[in-house]
């Protein structure tokens, strides 16, 4: 295999572990917070609504959206990293 063979293989590697660490992340958030763990969130309230309502409603759309981001910072990295960054 060549060198250049090699550096896609890692960089792809690398690249589907952050996007399992970060849809990992939004699962937690969306279906964790909204339907597992609302009984628990619901204690507490934001905005004048229970928490686990706002992140059923809302929250996880915020968290998916900064997700977006972090993980278009991430990749610029990797591309730097990996001499694909033009």
């Amino acid at each position: 295999m060549k060198n250049k063979d090699k550096n896609a293989v890692a960089y792809w590697k690398e690249n589907v572990k952050y996007l399992f660490i970060l849809l990992s992340i939004w699962f937690l958030v969306s279906y964790g917070a909204g339907i597992l763990f609302k009984d628990f969130l619901n204690q507490f309230s934001l905005g004048g609504f229970k928490l686990g309502f706002w992140f059923a409603q809302q929250g996880s759309i915020y968290v998916f959206v900064i997700l977006i981001f972090v993980y278009v910072r991430i990749m610029n990295k990797l591309d730097k990293k990996y001499g694909y960054d033009e």
